[in-house]
């Protein structure tokens, strides 16, 4: 009989009463209505394992998409991560690129830079030849004070005061003016890397009327005197002609006080300047 009823139960019952079935059953065989009881206990049981399990679905379900969409977001920041690492990439090849090229003009300037300045040195140097030779052969009219020999770097200015080239008021070369200029001119002829231009300036005194037909003010006079320099150096001293010019500034930039006659004395003159073939350096050096 007790086999029986466990044979029924255990076909009815869940697991998860079998222990206490066995229990009641090994009492003996149960009535009906125990049985009911015992049935609708199980029921009830089985829906309330149903209703977690239902719910744990849920949960797992729901857990489930969160995961794949922070997967999917994950996924999202990787692409565009690795999207900008190849932007960033492209971006240092680009630099790296550009970084050479101004290695490379950086390294051509240097050496540009280092050629010019071995040239200017180089020029600087043969301009010091130059200013030696005409301080050698013009010591005489140097020490008399009636010549200066000036250098500044690519620059070199030969001074001649008015008696030693002219009569007051003319602008004809007197026989020891051409002596000296000849000296200068020998020297000049074998300078071949500069433009030799020839300065004329006066005092402020007004030419006198016995002059004003042939020089009206003293812009005509420095303006003669310069040229009549310029003629002498080219015909006479073989000075290459395509480096000369000649200019007047009248009583212009003085270096001395007009109101002492020593100081017109030094303001009447004539300035042979080398100066550079550059086109920009001649051009500011005559502002």
């Amino acid at each position: 009989m007790m086999k029986r009823c466990a044979k029924y139960f255990r076909k009815r019952v869940p697991e998860a009463m079998v222990i206490v079935l066995i229990f009641v059953l090994s009492s003996g065989c149960v009535s009906k209505s125990k049985y009911l009881e015992l049935e609708e206990s199980s029921a009830t049981e089985r829906a309330r394992f149903q209703d977690e399990i239902t719910g744990l679905k849920s949960q797992k379900a729901s857990l489930e998409s969160e995961l794949t969409a922070e997967k999917m977001k994950l996924q999202g920041e990787i692409s565009a991560l690795q999207s900008q690492k190849g932007d960033i990439e492209g971006k240092k090849e680009s630099l790296d690129r550009e970084m050479a090229e101004l290695t490379d003009k950086i390294a051509q300037m240097a050496r540009q830079t280092e050629a010019i300045k071995k040239e200017k040195d180089d020029e600087i140097n043969r301009l010091k030849g130059t200013y030696d030779n005409l301080v050698k052969d013009l010591k005489g009219e140097i020490e008399k004070g009636e010549i200066k020999v000036t250098q500044i770097r690519n620059r070199l200015s030969v001074n001649l005061v008015e008696k030693v080239l002219f009569d007051s008021g003319h602008a004809e070369i007197k026989a020891k003016g051409k002596e000296i200029l000849k000296k200068v001119g020998d020297i000049l002829s074998n300078v071949k890397d500069k433009e030799i231009r020839i300065e004329g300036y006066t005092d402020n005194i007004p030419i006198g009327e016995s002059l004003r037909n042939q020089f009206p003010t003293n812009w005509e006079l420095s303006t003669q005197r310069a040229t009549n320099v310029l003629r002498f150096l080219q015909e006479d001293a073989a000075v290459d002609g395509n480096r000369l010019s000649a200019v007047g500034y009248g009583p212009f930039h003085p270096v001395a006080n007009n109101d002492a006659p020593q100081g017109r004395a030094q303001n009447r003159r004539i300035e042979i300047v080398l100066a550079p073939l550059d086109v920009q350096e001649v051009l500011k050096d005559l502002k």
